[in-house]
């Protein structure tokens, strides 16, 4: 391990004693929600975490260093619109040589975890292969490369959920349901695109962590855990949304990494909150799942 990746003093402890840890990507904190519904979202997830028995292990750049595990003042420099930058796995090294404030991505996040020896990771939506333009996520990528269960609610509802699919299928990376036999779509309960796994407890998902370690397998599985359905929204409004967002990014010029903010942004506007709230709520939901299964490969 790097001297430049640490854990915090808690997370290290946990580690050091075989408790349970999970990772969480602050890039949602930074760029993804907006203030105070950021902090809301900070402070719901550590609870969901916690509640389950696990340890969270927030992700960054701070101070030249790639730091698993932030006291709640770090995290909460955050939350300050327009302070941290956003930082995906190409990016850490930058960041780390010029002592940026940098949120992490599920890529950064990722990497960053199984460095310190944390395998069990929690995000809202993974990236995907954008409908339009066809610009693919580093996500998918380190994904590829990257031994950890990531819990997500599928693909953000911003991408092209089939294409996106089919090159997690191409990449190696399994897509397992949790309690679902179809691809979540973040704010959306289901696609029509069928899953060939599904787990339908934590302790089926938790023997999975195991089995990944024992295989010394080189890619990540993604459990996807569907938005709560008293939050899910209407496939059909989402759609309309998005392609409505495309346009104006389009016409605003909006380009790489704040297309994903900006979408999201607008997609919440256009559906005046829903979406907003849905993901808070699979936020919660996907830590205290992740907290959950992290519990559980612990302690079998």
């Amino acid at each position: 391990m790097s001297e430049l990746v640490l854990s915090s003093e808690e997370v290290g402890d946990a580690l050091a004693s075989g408790r349970a840890v999970a990772a969480l990507e602050t890039s949602v904190i930074g760029q993804g929600l907006p203030p105070p519904r950021n902090i809301e979202c900070a402070q719901r997830m550590t609870a969901a975490i916690r509640a389950s028995g696990a340890t969270p292990a927030w992700t960054a750049v701070v101070e030249g260093e790639v730091r698993v595990g932030l006291t709640d003042r770090q995290l909460e420099a955050f939350a300050d619109p327009g302070r941290s930058s956003k930082v995906a796995r190409r990016d850490i090294a930058f960041a780390v040589a010029n002592g940026l404030l940098g949120a992490t991505t599920v890529s950064a996040t990722i990497w960053a975890a199984s460095q310190v020896g944390v395998r069990i990771c929690v995000t809202g939506g993974i990236g995907g292969v954008q409908t339009r333009s066809g610009d693919v996520s580093a996500d998918l990528l380190e994904l590829s490369r990257t031994s950890v269960l990531l819990v997500c609610s599928g693909p953000k509802s911003i991408v092209d959920p089939i294409a996106t699919a089919e090159r997690l299928d191409e990449l190696g990376i399994a897509t397992v349901g949790y309690r679902t036999d179809f691809l979540p779509f973040f704010v959306v309960a289901a696609t029509d695109v069928e899953l060939d796994q599904r787990v339908d407890d934590v302790a089926a998902a938790a023997r999975l962590v195991r089995a990944q370690e024992s295989l010394r397998s080189a890619a990540a599985i993604l459990l996807c855990n569907p938005v709560p359905a008293a939050f899910a929204l209407d496939a059909a409004e989402v759609a309309n949304a998005v392609r409505a967002c495309e346009d104006d990014a389009e016409r605003d010029g909006i380009r790489g990494k704040a297309v994903t903010p900006f979408l999201l942004s607008c997609v919440a506007a256009r559906t005046d909150g829903s979406s907003l709230e849905a993901n808070l709520a699979l936020l919660e939901s996907n830590a205290r799942l992740a907290g959950e299964v992290a519990v559980a490969a612990a302690t079998a």
